[in-house]
C-alpha cells in the first residue's frame, strides 16, 4: 500500500508540475501576444491579410490606402466568392483600390496561408510584408510565415477586437476559450517539425474547421452584398 501511495504522489506531483508549466506558458503567450504592436513607420512591399473577420480586411485596406504597401494580398478566400463581390462587400475604399488587391484561394489553414503567400511573394519579387491577423493568432502566424519565408522581413500588425460586451457571458468566456485554443495550436505548431514524419497530412487540430467557418462567413457576406434591399 505504501508503495502504491508513493507512486500516486509522484504522479500527482508530476501532473502538478506540468499543469504549472502549461499555465505559465499560457500567461507568457497572452502577454507576448498583447505586447505585439504594429509599426506605423516602416513601409513594406506587401500587406498580407489572413481571413478571419471583416475587421482584419478593413485594417488591411486602411494600410494600403495609407501607402504602407504596394499591394494587398488576402490569403484564404473562399473559392466560391468572386473578387468583385468581396470588394463590393468591403465598401467603396476596396473598390477604389481594386487594382492593388490580390486574392489567394488555396489556403485552408495557417500553414497553407504561409505557403500560399510565399509563392505569391516570389512571383511578385517582394522581400518584405506587413502581416495582418488577430492578435491571438499572430504568434502562430509569425512562426509559420517565418518558416515558409526565412529571408523575408515580416512586420506584425495585430488586430484587436473593436469591443467586447461586458454584460455578455459568452463575450468574456468565449474570448478566453478562443485564446486557450490558440495557445494549444501554437504549442502544436512549435513542435510540429518534430512530428511531421509520423503525423498524417493536415493533422492540425481545429485549424481546417476554423477556415471552413470563415469561408462560409465570407461567402455569406458577399451574397448579402449582392442581394437587393427590399423597399
Amino acid at each position: 500500500m505504501a508503495v502504491h501511495a508513493a507512486g500516486w504522489r509522484r504522479l500527482a506531483g508530476a501532473a502538478a508540475i506540468l499543469a504549472g508549466l502549461w499555465i505559465c506558458g499560457l500567461i507568457w503567450f497572452v502577454a507576448a501576444s498583447l505586447g505585439l504592436h504594429g509599426d506605423p513607420r516602416t513601409p513594406t512591399d506587401a500587406i498580407v491579410v489572413l481571413t478571419g473577420g471583416k475587421q482584419r480586411l478593413e485594417t488591411g485596406l486602411a494600410l494600403l490606402a495609407g501607402g504602407k504597401g504596394n499591394k494587398l494580398f488576402i490569403s484564404g478566400v473562399n473559392p466560391q466568392v468572386d473578387r468583385a463581390s468581396l470588394l463590393h462587400a468591403l465598401g467603396p475604399s476596396a473598390e477604389q483600390e481594386m487594382c492593388c488587391i490580390m486574392l489567394g484561394r488555396e489556403a485552408d489553414n495557417t500553414v497553407e496561408n504561409a505557403a500560399e503567400t510565399a509563392g505569391w511573394m516570389r512571383r511578385e519579387g517582394y522581400t518584405s510584408l506587413r502581416l495582418v491577423t488577430g492578435w491571438y493568432h499572430m504568434r502562430r502566424a509569425l512562426l509559420e510565415f517565418g518558416r515558409a519565408m526565412p529571408q523575408t522581413a515580416i512586420i506584425p500588425h495585430p488586430v484587436f477586437a473593436a469591443r467586447l460586451d461586458p454584460e455578455s457571458w459568452w463575450g468574456w468566456h468565449g474570448a478566453a476559450l478562443l485564446v486557450v485554443g490558440e495557445y494549444g495550436k501554437y504549442l502544436f505548431a512549435s513542435v510540429r517539425p518534430l512530428l511531421d514524419p509520423i503525423l498524417p497530412p493536415g493533422a492540425m487540430p481545429g485549424d481546417r474547421r476554423d477556415a471552413r467557418i470563415e469561408r462560409f462567413r465570407m461567402a455569406s457576406a458577399a451574397a448579402a452584398a449582392q442581394t437587393p434591399q427590399k423597399r
